[in-house]
């Protein structure tokens, strides 16, 4: 079973955006280690982030009520952005940040918390009262620079270049990216290497997008970027694909193209077939050996096919005893 991130927050799966900011608040100050000395303060913490951090972000939410914690990791959800495209989710791992960021970039236990008023201790009110009456956050506990008027920078976009092979057997791409990142002290900045893996799966397309959320540079007034990998193909020696077929560009002579001939053709897997035309060969013609091209994006079992594509090649000058032998046997 995958973490319910509802539960995490005291929450319903129908809460509203204010309904997940206002148990975001009230756990994350109930558990923050600064304040909670117990044990399990730390890992709690770091639970209530990454459960705003999904809840709060109505793609990742809508994802992860269709499939769960797997789905929403695992890159098996569409983004809703088209077809071919993957969003695959990683917690960055600060819940500090996070709680820093909500908050506007400052500390709110440093604003009310340990002090003096009307002779008893603030750590001895209620937290909705305090921020009600803090000059800083609105009667809801919301800062009122917080996040709520806070942008996410553009996708950041990276090509991703694949071999034919490797979108015929799938593979595993690991890209090193360096991005900043707050301090858990909310102002100062720090900058760190991440390494992103990416499943490329059998039969992905051209085009086909992976995107990585909010893996960009944090700052305090914005929302990092999503970090967008997009499917581009290497060029190949010998194949070019078109969707899910394989073209093999073919050259044969002037006189294969009017005789006939055999071609032995090669397949994306290394195997070989053979291929006998008896019909004259135009220039641009194609012949299609079925299923011998890419995997199925959505159905991987079944394939594509490889489409032999014929390129005429014709002389630069012929003899006048070979023009008279055509002129006398070719059809006007």
């Amino acid at each position: 079973m995958g973490k319910d991130y509802y539960k995490t927050l005291g929450i319903s799966k129908g809460a509203t955006e204010d309904d997940i900011k206002k148990a975001y608040r009230k756990q994350a100050l109930k558990w923050h280690p600064d304040k909670n000395k117990s044990p399990a303060a730390e890992e709690k913490f770091k639970e209530i982030a990454e459960a705003y951090d999904v809840l709060s972000d109505p793609k990742k939410r809508e994802i992860y009520d269709q499939y769960g914690e797997e789905g929403l990791k695992g890159g098996n959800g569409p983004t809703g952005d088209g077809p071919g495209n993957t969003f695959t989710y990683t917690f960055h791992g600060d819940p500090h940040a996070t709680f820093a960021t909500f908050f506007g970039g400052s500390n709110p236990f440093e604003m009310f918390f340990g002090r003096k008023t009307n002779g008893r201790d603030e750590e001895d009110m209620d937290v909705d009262d305090a921020f009600g009456s803090f000059p800083g956050f609105n009667m809801n506990g919301f800062p009122r620079d917080g996040p709520q008027r806070r942008k996410q920078d553009p996708p950041i976009i990276h090509e991703l270049r694949v071999t034919l092979e490797e979108v015929f057997h799938g593979c595993t791409k690991r890209m090193k990216i360096s991005r900043k990142r707050l301090n858990p002290d909310g102002r100062t900045m720090r900058t760190e290497d991440k390494i992103l893996t990416i499943e490329i799966k059998r039969g992905w397309k051209e085009g086909t997008k992976i995107t990585f959320p909010r893996e960009g540079d944090e700052s305090l007034n914005t929302i990092p970027a999503d970090i967008v990998f997009v499917i581009k193909d290497k060029p190949h020696p010998h194949f070019r694909r078109e969707g899910s077929n394989i073209v093999y560009p073919v050259k044969v002579s002037l006189r294969q193209s009017l005789c006939g001939c055999s071609v032995t053709v090669s397949t994306i897997d290394g195997k070989t077939c053979n291929m006998k035309i008896t019909d004259v060969i135009k220039p641009g013609m194609r012949r299609t050996v079925a299923g011998q091209g890419l995997p199925l994006p959505k159905n991987p079992e079944q394939r594509g096919d490889l489409v032999v594509e014929f390129d005429v090649n014709f002389p630069e000058t012929l003899p006048s005893n070979a023009k008279d032998v055509l002129k006398r046997h070719l059809p006007t």
